[in-house]
């Protein structure tokens, strides 16, 4: 490993004017403001080289020290996905069942979940994230990553509006524990279970809680000095 600065230019790119800069701007928004987490899927086949490509848009994320902390593990096979629905879903009952506390599932009427969780099995794939605590080298010799958490969120980030920008639906599904993904997908120690993203195309006859849609003001969410 190469620990020397060695600095090269920066990817040259178009200069925008201010107006060009507001019009990127406001078209952004309006594509994430269609975009929706969805609880109602197709079966209809995502081709693999659109995840990777996702995948490798997400790639692209800071991380601490460029660690890129971040394990995808991506399943379609009916029967693993099988399993994590059964496994899930014993956790969600229990969830559901008060491990949650009054307050929270009170919230959640709004949204209309349950613990039933048949998009696991429906949807094409399931996206298994895991933030990688450390690092192992061929040798078995251990490397320290930094901000982990931070690290993997912000490619989560990236690889929800990848996924949205080509033309899927998403759902960010986060049962309570999740070491069951680790075991099932027989991942390493060094890595533990962040999120689980289920990706497809959604049903003609999905909805949404109305609830979803109302999203905070911009004095709600940012101050300016």
């Amino acid at each position: 490993m190469d620990y020397n600065y060695d600095p090269i230019p920066l990817p040259r790119r178009a200069h925008l004017s201010p107006g060009e800069s507001q019009a990127r701007a406001d078209a952004f928004y309006e594509s994430l403001q269609k975009r929706r987490t969805v609880r109602h899927f197709t079966d209809e086949p995502v081709d693999r080289a659109l995840i990777e490509r996702c995948l490798l848009a997400a790639g692209t994320a800071p991380s601490g020290a460029n660690h890129q902390p971040w394990h995808f593990a991506c399943v379609s096979s009916p029967d693993i996905k099988r399993k994590i629905r059964e496994a899930a879903e014993v956790e969600e009952r229990e969830f559901y069942g008060g491990k949650a506390g009054g307050e929270w599932l009170k919230d959640l009427k709004k949204m209309g979940t349950d613990a039933s969780k048949p998009f696991l099995e429906t949807a094409p794939w399931l996206i298994a994230i895991f933030v990688e605590r450390y690092s192992v080298d061929e040798q078995g010799n251990k490397r320290k990553n930094y901000y982990t958490s931070e690290s993997v969120g912000i490619a989560t980030g990236f690889l929800i509006n990848a996924l949205h920008q080509a033309g899927l639906a998403t759902l960010t599904h986060t049962p309570n524990p999740m070491k069951f993904l680790s075991e099932i997908l027989e991942r390493p120690a060094n890595e533990r279970p962040f999120v689980l993203l289920v990706v497809g195309h959604p049903a003609e006859d999905a909805v949404i809680p109305r609830a979803a849609t109302m999203k905070k003001r911009i004095e709600e969410i940012a101050s300016f000095c």
